[in-house]
């Protein structure tokens, strides 16, 4: 299970037009710009500053964020990403979802030395731990342990380190024969 707070809404529209009691106008409209800004510029200091600056992300040291990257608009300030990580091309990061009855908040733990796969989206509530290969185009709906190479939508661990270690390791036994 996700770890997300969970805000019921009331009414007879869905939570998504109470929209703006959740979270300030201005808030949103700032962080849209920033976003846009640093969607298109190929200069990865920059992005981490912007996103460090004004989104207020937890931005570890020499991690990049590839061309295209969406951070959550609305908190992306729950948004957490260890050192040295890559998040991949047109990647999708939220740490919140808005449902028919209920908003949910959650923050999203990116551990060190992670590797997010182009095309992937990661929802709210969610840890993906040291070291850990996510492939393109993933659906990141629960937690991935340190060390496993996962995927598909929704993800699976597809190799455990172990299983990638010995696979590895056969690889370089065969090429030095």
């Amino acid at each position: 299970m996700r770890r997300t707070e969970r805000y019921p809404t009331k009414g007879d529209a869905n939570s998504l037009w109470h929209i703006f009691k959740t979270v300030p106008f201005f808030k949103v409209a700032k962080n849209f710009i920033v976003i846009q800004l640093s969607r298109y510029t190929p200069f990865i200091s920059f992005k981490n500053f912007l996103f460090r600056t004004f989104l207020k992300m937890k931005v570890g040291e020499k991690t990049s964020f590839a061309l295209m990257v969406m951070p959550d608009v609305m908190f992306p300030e729950r948004i957490h990403v260890g050192d040295n990580s890559i998040i991949g091309y047109n990647t999708t990061i939220l740490a919140h979802e808005y449902l028919i009855d209920e908003y949910r908040i959650g923050d999203v733990v990116i551990g060190k030395n992670v590797l997010i796969g182009a095309n992937s989206t990661i929802l709210p509530g969610v840890e993906i731990g040291d070291g850990a290969i996510v492939s393109a185009a993933t659906l990141v709906n629960r937690d991935i342990p340190p060390g496993v190479f996962a995927g598909g939508n929704p993800v699976k661990i597809i190799f455990t380190k172990e299983q990638m270690e010995q696979r590895q390791s056969s690889l370089l036994n065969e090429s030095l024969k």
